[in-house]
């Protein structure tokens, strides 16, 4: 796979944002009770940041770009509009992402005992969040 010149300025220069988004995870679990751990990953899978702690972050990031590519499709083939977010519900909680700009995705992990809407009201602000920080480190990527 060839990558175009604005592809390898972002893989260059995301990791520029890690510390802010780490930061901007932490404070989301804080926020939301029962919530385990949180990740933010670009729309193909590269971990930006992650504040997990019994899980492999590439495996769940890889998981996140699969799951958001047919979330897409779905959404586009019923008329839904652009992709906004994922619930997964299992036996034992919740897994959910969030569109962060249309760069960058967020999973969060909750257990069961979540309160739901809190949760995707919390995730949607840090979401927001998270866009504007990759944006801002593409922007001054992009800088000469």
């Amino acid at each position: 796979m060839r990558l175009t010149l604005r592809q390898r300025t972002e893989r260059k220069w995301l990791p520029a944002a890690e510390p802010e988004v780490l930061e901007e995870l932490r404070r989301l679990r804080a926020r939301v009770p029962h919530v385990t751990g949180a990740l933010a990953a670009t729309s193909d899978g590269l971990v930006l940041a992650h504040d997990t702690a019994a899980l492999e972050p590439e495996g769940v990031a890889a998981l996140t770009a699969a799951a958001l590519g047919v979330a897409q499709s779905l959404a586009e083939a019923t008329g839904r509009g652009t992709f906004r977010e994922l619930l997964v519900r299992g036996e034992d909680g919740y897994v959910a992402s969030y569109a962060a700009g249309s760069m960058a995705v967020l999973t969060v992990l909750a257990g069961d005992r979540a309160n739901v809407g809190r949760l995707h009201l919390e995730a949607r602000r840090s979401g927001a969040r998270l866009a504007d920080l990759v944006a801002d480190a593409l922007g001054r990527a992009e800088q000469p």
